[in-house]
């Protein structure tokens, strides 16, 4: 089966070549990428490279049902959005799928959840539904098997009791927050934690000033009482997480790649040290589209992934397929 290799890889070589069958498999079968790529005229007999492999721009998700299977969806994975603004709606027809692809993910950055006290504070998206952030979190709650195990919603000062307890007991801590409400935990109580791994997963999501990440994280540092801040770049298109140890510096799990494109030229990637736009290779993604042109900016920097923000609108060419 297709999927068990995915998860299996352990090679470039291996990578390469899934790559190009899954390409191969998802041109076959997803209406939507296959008028795309024949726009480019790129088609499996003509792609033996994958730079050469069409990416999908993001905003597909918004407007088009992405899939490569005829089967009903198991879940519908939604963007955060401002009022009006339309969602991104990613169809998920095999759960076990995206569980099996954080489960390994965070078995190969973090280990066992079970060695974790897990506490989530996760606000904006548990005020609402389809966030599949809040599906991996829930998951791996309770993989931990612990009761202190949990998520945090407005009862910071329950949290700053639970945290600060914890920590001095000497159990290990895996502490994911959104930006903003670790910034507003920080604010009622300051830290000075040793055994807790603190993760943002980005965005202020209109509650606060939007902070360049090497501010967030120093002021993150100060307030935890922490050498680092991990981080987490995942988002509703996509069923694969990288995860940074700090530093804004990202690594992605075998079956996920990123590869960075000229800002000016959709179909040009770019070498080492030059900022682009972010193109996703998303394995697991092997049942709507595994190949993703998103909205964000980056380069790679001595064979390290740096995220680095968003495009605006205006800074966004050489995508003008964007309506099929």
């Amino acid at each position: 089966m297709l999927t068990k290799e995915i998860f299996n890889i352990k090679s470039d070589d291996e990578f390469k070549f899934l790559c190009l069958k899954v390409f191969k498999f998802q041109f076959e079968n997803n209406p939507v990428y296959r008028n795309f790529c024949e726009l480019l005229n790129r088609n499996p007999e003509n792609v033996q490279e994958i730079i050469n492999i069409p990416f999908l721009p993001i905003e597909f998700f918004k407007s088009k049902k992405i899939v490569s299977v005829n089967k009903v969806a198991e879940s519908i994975f939604t963007s955060s959005g401002t009022t009006g603004s339309t969602t991104s709606k990613h169809f998920v027809t095999d759960l076990e799928v995206y569980e099996n692809s954080f489960k390994k993910a965070f078995h190969q950055f973090y280990g066992e959840p079970s060695d974790y006290t897990i506490l989530a504070l996760l606000p904006s998206y548990l005020e609402r539904t389809g966030s599949s952030l809040i599906y991996m979190v829930d998951s791996l709650i309770k993989d931990s098997i612990n009761p202190d195990s949990g998520f945090y919603l407005n009862n910071l000062s329950e949290l700053s009791e639970k945290l600060e307890a914890l920590d001095k007991g000497g159990k290990k801590i895996f502490l994911i927050g959104v930006s903003f409400a670790l910034l507003d935990l920080i604010e009622i109580s300051q830290f000075s934690l040793t055994n807790t791994v603190v993760m943002e997963t980005g965005g202020m999501k209109g509650r606060r000033k939007e902070m360049i990440r090497e501010e967030l994280h120093e002021v993150l540092k100060n307030g935890f009482g922490v050498k680092k801040i991990h981080s987490e770049y995942g988002m509703t298109e996509l069923l694969s997480q990288a995860y940074s140890y700090g530093d804004g510096i990202f690594k992605c799990p075998n079956w996920m790649k990123i590869l960075i494109r000229d800002p000016e030229d959709a179909l040009t990637f770019l070498p080492q040290n030059k900022t682009g736009g972010i193109n996703v290779i998303d394995l697991a993604n092997i049942n709507s589209c595994s190949f993703i042109a998103t909205q964000d900016l980056g380069r790679i920097k001595n064979d390290k992934i740096e995220i680095l923000g968003r495009f605006d609108n205006s800074d966004i060419r050489g995508c003008n397929l964007l309506i099929l």
